[in-house]
């Protein structure tokens, strides 16, 4: 029998399957992953070791769809910490179920360690020491992640019935509903969060 002209499994056609598992189910099994790709199990392992490889693939799946910018242009960094900001937000936001699951493993995906360098280049760049390079990008993967989670919230985020004070009933009723409500709080929580990386880098390491 003739052997196909492409190989019929490869490390990109693995992490859009178990993505599509994902964002149906929220998690998937390797028999189940195989199934949908009509494969054996085993033919897996011939390219991952696990579910830990999977689920980095998808990691590094979603954050391939984020546009790097070139090291060598002499950005400034504000600018390029926000435009990477929205990308990762919005990649994250088209799979949110995928969230959780990478929270229990270490990145080890190369695609996703290539954005965390031009992250800590970047705020370098600002002037940051090492130590607050560190915090600054674990508030922006907090930030980031979480606002990916809000936009696949239900529409009515609370409810908090009569346990509600007049001022969250006067929040509620003027915020929710609204059609860019998720998107809306994202771009007001980056406008804070990067205003106040550009007063930390002005007063020094």
């Amino acid at each position: 029998m003739a052997r196909p002209l492409t190989p019929k499994l490869s490390p990109a056609r693995i992490a859009k399957a178990a993505l599509e598992l994902v964002d149906a189910h929220g998690e998937f099994t390797v028999p189940d992953l195989a199934k949908r790709l009509k494969v054996s199990p085993s033919s897996l392992y011939n390219h991952v070791d696990g579910k830990a490889d999977i689920i980095e693939l998808m990691r590094g799946q979603a954050v391939g769809a984020i546009a790097l910018p070139d090291h060598s242009a002499g950005l400034d960094w504000a600018p390029v910490i926000r435009e990477i900001a929205v990308q990762y937000r919005n990649s994250y936001a088209r799979h949110p179920r995928l969230i959780p699951l990478l929270t229990a493993y270490s990145v080890r995906d190369e695609t996703t360690i290539r954005m965390y360098n031009v992250l800590a280049d970047q705020f370098v760049a600002a002037g940051f020491g090492p130590a607050r390079v560190l915090e600054a990008i674990t508030v922006l993967d907090n930030f980031v992640l979480g606002s990916a989670l809000d936009v696949a919230a239900p529409e009515e985020v609370w409810e908090p019935g009569e346990a509600a004070t007049d001022s969250l009933r006067a929040a509620l009723a003027a915020g929710l509903g609204r059609e860019r409500r998720a998107d809306e709080a994202f771009e007001f929580g980056l406008d804070l969060i990067v205003a106040g990386l550009e007063r930390a880098a002005a007063a020094g390491p």
